[in-house]
């Protein structure tokens, strides 16, 4: 199968891509290299030092014999989005090639825009591309569990079967997202569903939960492979957080009580999930979602699980949550799809914090400590020129 991975460079991006390789798949990458800006413009790095794309894609070669294509441009140049299309002829794209961080849109007036610019645009390009050069391609989209919020009912698997005024019908499970970057990620999610309806393309959309982890076995074969690790309050996931504040004697920062809950997804189950995706393709027509997670935790959950696995002694701050959320609430996930399709889930209980705390140790001379803490606060909206 020939897949074409959107977003190649990033923290999932270039994982996914050398597992699909390393699984048999033809695979060219695409990125334009934002994710490496945003670092410039925060004044923050990877923990893990990273190679340029292109060493990397040579390193891959040298040790399995397998090319990866490379791309360079940006999707919101739809006539570059059309060209990867017609160039690569892919049978499957994966999307990850999207501003990811809930902080980095609540900044200010600019990055929201820029986010819903980057995401809302380079996704509709790419539809477009798919439809009007070869409608047959599946596309997998990297949505979020942010997309749904937190609601006072179960959350289903993308749709919701519902009876009113005595009749029924089966609608798009109803989104509340948190930011604006989630919002992005559901006006992609509704854009989708609106192609597969009238375009008849077919999709799946994967509403993944918080990753954790640095390696997958692919990435662990040379550490010029190394896939991303970020650390800071915009762009650092909460587990990857905690366990670099641990190991460098900063108090885990808990916004609030810690109540909030999270879907979580090791990263070595985020690149099987995707390959599970793609080698079993949804429908023509058919708006396919998947809730790509294996467990959920409370924040007080993981920063204590953090805590017990320190062979240091570790303190919890609380901070005020800069975050407009519920403090606590009801939180049960639908997630089978991916298992009947074969995921055979790791969990938090597993080693993998022994590894973070390995990685982490190795690197701990990177870390920026004040960039740990939050500075975004997404009740004072500021305007930027």
């Amino acid at each position: 199968m020939k897949i074409l991975v959107l977003g190649g460079d990033g923290y999932l991006g270039w994982p996914t891509a050398l597992h699909l390789s390393g699984q048999g798949h033809e695979v060219a990458v695409a990125d334009n290299f934002a994710r490496r800006g945003y670092d410039n413009e925060l004044g923050v790095e990877s923990l893990v030092p990273i190679e340029p794309l292109q060493t990397r894609i040579a390193v891959w070669k040298e040790l399995t014999g397998q090319q990866i294509g490379c791309y360079i441009g940006d999707l919101t140049d739809a006539m570059f989005a059309y060209r990867i299309i017609t160039e690569f002829a892919p049978d499957a794209v994966v999307h990850f090639a999207e501003q990811r961080a809930a902080p980095y849109s609540m900044i200010d007036r600019s990055h929201a825009v820029y986010t819903q610019q980057n995401n809302v645009i380079g996704n509709l390009n790419l539809l477009f591309a798919i439809a009007e050069i070869n409608p047959e391609i599946h596309l997998v989209k990297l949505g979020t569990m942010g997309e749904y919020g937190t609601p006072n009912i179960d959350i289903e698997e993308g749709w919701l079967e519902i009876e009113h005024n005595g009749r029924t019908d089966k609608m798009l499970y109803p989104k509340r997202p948190g930011s604006f970057y989630h919002l992005s990620k559901v006006h992609d999610s509704h854009n989708i569903e609106f192609a597969c309806r009238i375009w008849n393309l077919r999709a799946t959309d994967l509403n993944q939960g918080v990753v954790y982890g640095q390696q997958t076995p692919e990435t662990a074969r040379d550490e010029r492979l190394a896939t991303r690790f970020d650390y800071d309050a915009v762009f650092g996931t909460v587990l990857n957080r905690f366990v670099i504040q641990a190991v460098i004697g900063h108090p885990l920062t808990v916004y609030g009580t810690g109540g909030q809950t999270r879907g979580m997804i090791d990263i070595r189950d985020t690149v099987r999930c995707i390959q599970l995706a793609c080698e079993n393709p949804a429908d023509r027509g058919e708006f396919r979602v998947f809730n790509q997670i294996t467990e959920w935790m409370s924040v007080q959950q993981i920063a204590e699980a953090i805590k017990s696995a320190s062979p240091e002694d570790v303190h919890i701050d609380y901070l005020p949550n800069p975050r407009v959320e519920l403090a606590e609430h009801y939180y049960n996930v639908t997630h089978t799809k991916l298992i009947e399709l074969g995921l055979q889930p790791h969990l938090l209980s597993d080693t993998l914090i022994d590894s973070l705390f390995e990685i982490t140790k190795r690197y701990a001379h990177r870390v920026r400590p004040e960039a740990l803490l939050p500075t975004v606060n997404w009740r004072t909206p500021t305007a930027t020129p």
